[in-house]
């Protein structure tokens, strides 16, 4: 039995039953759709994807014919572990009843954190599910809204700005933090700003949310004491673990408090297991417990799971955290530790930063390319990478992340034999001209 229809659980399902064709597998879905990449969302909601169904992978219909049965708009209710049977709400029907398990996977996904009043207005809404990104849209075009709010400065804020920009909409983004994209360090945040602010967001970082007020719909966000007009309002302040069903189960939480399970997604109890934006994971840079939710982690814990459910015994390797993001015209990537992140868990860490061509200086069409590394101190190993640019940025960070599960250092990127050609780098590129500087300080 799986509870969660999309990255982990699905990953989990289709993996568990190429192992065995004997399998029963259930999974429970309490949204209208399984198998969709949330990552798209934004890219529907700005008009690049024409429909909403581009983002499914599969239906209910295509995994039936693997013999997986997915149970849309059904919610799991509750998880009697010592009876083998959790509780689950037919939400259309309003109806309930047990379904027994030999193995149950917790694929909960994460829950966004809405930490102020106002959240239930019309025109409030996060970014979820398939559901919230059509609602979004038809907002758009009903309501004919031209002044949008995002609360929160992370990917999906940022994504959501150029979603909303695409709309000709008037868009101010509050972040409560110092800057834009606290995932990255403040050399890396600085271009980012620049970037919105020089397509007209209004970006007003270090300020906090105190309330969203509106009356039958949301009229405006007040936001360092003052009022900001809104006719939409995009609340994406950061995911949290959805562990409501553990937590009541009493199945262990780790101290992120997301579902503590060990290398191969089991939990503390025999039989029970978790994987994805629900679950906790180990970083693999200071090898302590850890929370990302990204799809890619999702997706990979889901299949080891699957099949350790089935008798496998894998392990799922660590996380370095490997994201990207476009912010209109900018790219934005990290991989591994921020500096910053680094000092938090305790390294000593040091980092440097550069900023040379994308191409060939010679060569027409090239555009900046920022690198900031991060290496330990002494040692010289690789803990990291932010990059900004407008072209090779996703390409690169792809490199600092295979060094860091090859436990690469410094000099060793430094090293690397990267690809030359005028219209794609220059002879040295940025990355080892970034690892040849921090070189000197490590």
């Amino acid at each position: 039995m799986i509870v969660g229809g999309v990255a982990a659980g699905l990953s989990a399902a289709t993996r568990a039953r190429r192992l065995d064709d004997d399998l029963e597998v259930a999974v429970f879905e309490r949204t209208g759709f399984c198998s969709y990449t949330a990552c798209g969302l934004p890219y529907f909601v700005a008009g690049v994807i024409p429909k909403h169904t581009d983002l499914v992978v599969r239906t209910p219909g295509d995994l039936k014919e693997d013999r997986i049965d997915v149970h849309l708009h059904h919610e799991v209710m509750g998880i009697d572990v010592a009876a083998g049977h959790a509780r689950v709400r037919n939400l259309d029907a309003g109806t309930e009843r047990d379904e027994p398990f030999d193995e149950l996977l917790l694929a909960t996904g994460g829950t966004a954190r809405l930490p102020f009043a106002g959240l239930d207005l019309p025109g409030v809404f996060a970014v979820r599910t398939v559901e919230d990104g059509i609602a979004i849209r038809r907002w758009i075009e009903q309501q004919h809204a031209t002044r949008a709010v995002i609360v929160g400065a992370g990917y999906i804020g940022l994504e959501m700005a150029e979603a909303l920009l695409a709309h000709s909409m008037k868009v101010t983004v509050v972040e409560m933090l110092p800057h834009a994209l606290p995932l990255v360090d403040e050399e890396v945040a600085v271009e980012v700003e620049a970037e919105l602010i020089a397509h007209g967001v209004d970006l007003r970082c270090a300020t906090g949310v105190e309330s969203i007020e509106g009356d039958s719909r949301v009229r405006r966000v007040i936001a360092g004491g003052s009022p900001i007009d809104a006719d939409l309002v995009i609340v994406g302040v950061g995911v949290g673990p959805d562990n409501s069903l553990a937590r009541e189960a009493a199945i262990p939480l780790g101290s992120h408090g997301a579902v503590a399970v060990d290398a191969g997604m089991r939990t503390r109890i025999p039989g029970v297991w978790a994987a994805g934006d629900c679950s906790e994971t180990r970083h693999l840079l200071h090898e302590g417990p850890a929370y990302v939710p990204l799809g890619t982690t999702a997706n990979k814990q889901g299949r080891i799971a699957g099949g350790n459910m089935c008798g496998k015994e894998e392990t799922f390797a660590g996380v370095a955290g490997t994201a990207a993001v476009k912010v209109c015209d900018l790219h934005v990537a990290r991989t591994g530790l921020s500096e910053r992140e680094a000092v938090h868990a305790g390294l000593d860490a040091a980092g440097a930063t550069i900023t040379q061509k994308s191409r060939a200086r010679y060569y027409p069409g090239g555009s900046p390319v920022t690198v900031k590394m991060v290496a330990e101190k002494g040692s010289g190993r690789l803990l990291g990478a932010q990059l900004a640019g407008k072209e090779g940025i996703a390409k690169r960070v792809d490199v600092i992340a295979a060094a860091l599960y090859g436990g690469a250092t410094v000099d060793d990127v430094g090293s690397f034999d990267l690809s030359y050609a005028p219209p794609f780098a220059p002879v040295w590129d940025p990355l080892l001209i970034a690892a040849r500087e921090l070189g000197k300080s490590v």
